[in-house]
């Protein structure tokens, strides 16, 4: 019984960075589209800078939610940690994708301590929902 369960465990480990990886690509689409749709309501009726601010984070928001909540069924145990994970690797990828297009953190910076937590908690709160 034992020696089962441990075989379990280490084939779920490995499949653990296949499955993030996966659910970090579908938030990666959600986000990309949220954007998209973000600026077609922008465009359409001439958001203020506030609104867009807003619109931006609910989108991260959402889209770590739903890394940390498909990383955390992926996972099975520990989801709160793996729900975690998928937020904080979610806010690297943002990161290291804005310091390659804007060549360091100039917009990104004043923001930056409130965006890591913004993403971490809303994975870790997917992790916990799922």
């Amino acid at each position: 019984m034992e020696r089962t369960r441990l075989r379990e465990k280490e084939a779920q480990t490995g499949r653990l960075p296949v499955i993030l990886g996966k659910c970090l690509l579908a938030s990666y689409l959600l986000t990309g589209g949220g954007l998209l749709l973000l600026a077609l309501l922008l465009y359409r009726f001439q958001l203020s800078e506030q609104i867009v601010s807003i619109g931006i984070i609910v989108i991260y928001a959402a889209a770590t939610f739903l890394a940390g909540f498909l990383t955390g069924k992926g996972a099975g145990d520990r989801r709160f940690f793996w729900g975690l994970v998928a937020g904080t690797l979610y806010f690297v990828l943002l990161a290291l994708l804005t310091l390659a297009v804007n060549h360091g953190f100039k917009d990104f910076g004043n923001h930056f301590f409130t965006t890591l937590m913004i993403c971490a908690g809303s994975g870790m709160l997917g992790g916990m929902l799922s």
